[in-house]
């Protein structure tokens, strides 16, 4: 699609008729770190897919790679270069259209910080005290033990501004509708804020986005079901990587951290490990994870991770053969993020048109 067919198709749904259904302008983003793991995929990457199946074709999907958002802790520059061709790998390895949806790096349209520019300059510092991911972020970089081992001394202006960025990335695209984890539920409600803000002050220029909850199952680490799984773990076996063999999935479940309990139960909060292990195969399976734990309630843990092991392996497997075809195709992965960010910044120039005009700056 031609950034002007783009534009066309961004007017017309600003001036349909109450006749017509409400286009809806879906957006949502992940930070480039690389080879997603088996948490990213039964996550963000799964809940994008099946949108992009079940979403009208009048319904405008965006999905972005945040590099900016990746700053706001330290990296390795030359990691983080390929990191990005890697994740842009992996979305399309699990089945995101480049023909369907608008697949871009963040970073490669500027609009993104002009926008949260002007927002930082009507966001209350309250506002952002009142966030606390930045906590849960900092202590996952650091692989603390928990939130109460970091504090402000180590805070960037960055990581603490970063939920104005999110919002600007969110309404540049006048988004209705973001997908996100719970985790996330607390940065909507700024978006809205500000966009009500801006609305309020200068005109009325952007839609309240709604937040869609997804229906994933949180994935915890394999050798500490007390975190999430995470590739900020030393311990690689505490996570299963898009890429992994067959042997090596087989391994590191097997020894996934469980306990002593005889049998199978589902809970999670006396027997995290071996819920765990649940969660993933009801997440591969579609399964009801009540009605799957019955099923393994006079079974052992050998029993639960064989199939667990089966179920991954089977889930993984296409997707990883088609991620390792695609990174020999260097040309085609930077021809879809230049086709992505030259139809993200025809969209986004509209808006910027719009804001520019009504803070004063044209």
């Amino acid at each position: 699609m031609t950034s002007s067919v783009l534009i066309s198709a961004r007017m017309r749904s600003t001036s349909s008729t109450e006749a017509e259904p409400r286009r809806r302008i879906v957006f949502s983003g992940i930070q480039p770190t690389g080879t997603p793991h088996l948490g990213n995929f039964l996550g963000a990457l799964q809940n994008w897919v099946k949108l992009q199946q079940d979403t009208s074709p009048n319904d405008i999907l965006l999905f972005s790679i945040v590099g900016w958002h990746s700053l706001t802790l330290p990296q390795d520059p030359k990691r983080l270069s390929v990191a990005r061709r890697e994740m842009l790998a992996a979305l399309l390895a699990v089945g995101l259209d480049p023909k369907r949806s608008t697949i871009f790096h963040q970073d490669e349209n500027p609009h993104h910080t002009e926008l949260s520019w002007v927002f930082n300059c009507i966001t209350p510092v309250g506002k952002l005290r009142r966030m606390t991911t930045w906590k849960s972020r900092l202590a996952t970089s650091r692989n603390a033990n928990d939130e109460s081992e970091v504090d402000e001394s180590m805070l960037n202006t960055g990581l603490f501004t970063y939920p104005v960025l999110q919002a600007a990335d969110i309404l540049l695209y006048k988004a209705t509708h973001v997908p996100v984890g719970e985790d996330q539920k607390q940065h909507i409600e700024l978006a809205r804020d500000i966009a009500d803000t801006f609305n309020r002050q200068f005109s009325k220029t952007f839609p309240l986005p709604e937040y869609v909850a997804t229906t994933t199952r949180r994935v915890l680490s394999l050798k500490d079901p007390a975190s999430k799984m995470s590739k900020s773990s030393p311990d690689v076996s505490s996570r299963i990587l898009l890429t992994d063999t067959e042997k090596e999935i087989r391994k590191k479940i097997r020894g996934a951290v469980t306990d002593s309990v005889t049998g199978v139960t589902y809970d999670p909060v006396n027997r995290p490990g071996t819920s765990n292990l649940l969660t993933i195969l009801a997440a591969c399976t579609n399964e009801d994870i009540y009605e799957l734990a019955k099923r393994y309630e006079i079974k052992g843990h050998g029993d639960l991770k064989n199939d667990v092991a089966d179920a991954v392996v089977k889930l993984l497997e296409q997707p990883r053969a088609e991620f390792e075809r695609l990174q020999g195709e260097q040309e085609y992965l930077s021809q879809v993020a230049r086709e992505g960010a030259e139809r993200a910044t025809a969209y986004s120039t509209l808006t910027m048109q719009e804001v520019r005009k009504s803070v004063g700056l044209t």
